[in-house]
């Protein structure tokens, strides 16, 4: 069974676009393979109540690059791709009627490579009919 780094982490998922954009997540991943997560309102630096939790899975996808995939009760299946170099993230959220694409980045409990992470490791973004955006003059 290959190593499973998440396992027992806290880790923060903070959205640059999509429906969540502007949204961070904490997610902790229990080591009985149980996932819980709540919301952090940047406003009060408050947090809403934990979600009840879900079963995730794990796989590694390549050095230090992972995926991790839960179901919610709500309906909503929200599946991760982790890079632990760049500290960036792509999600892939849906349910019965919609699915969504979103990026950004993702910090650790006691991690201090996140105050290290710099913007320029942002990858392209490809979405799916969309044109890149015009430069600027």
């Amino acid at each position: 069974m290959a190593r499973n780094p998440i396992v027992g982490q806290t880790i923060r998922f903070s959205f640059e676009d999509g429906p969540m954009r502007g949204k961070t997540f904490e997610h902790t991943f229990e080591q009985n393979g149980m996932v819980t997560w709540r919301m952090l309102d940047s406003s009060t630096q408050g947090s809403q109540e934990k979600n009840p939790g879900a079963r995730y899975e794990f796989e590694t996808v390549g050095e230090d690059v992972y995926a991790v995939s839960y179901l919610s009760e709500s309906g909503y299946t929200l599946t991760v791709v982790l890079d632990d170099r760049t500290h960036r993230l792509v999600a892939f959220s849906s349910n019965e009627k919609s699915v969504s694409v979103q990026h950004g980045t993702f910090d650790r409990d006691g991690d201090a490579r996140t105050a290290a992470r710099r913007p320029d490791t942002a990858p392209a973004r490809r979405q799916s009919g969309a044109q890149p955006p015009a430069a600027k003059s």
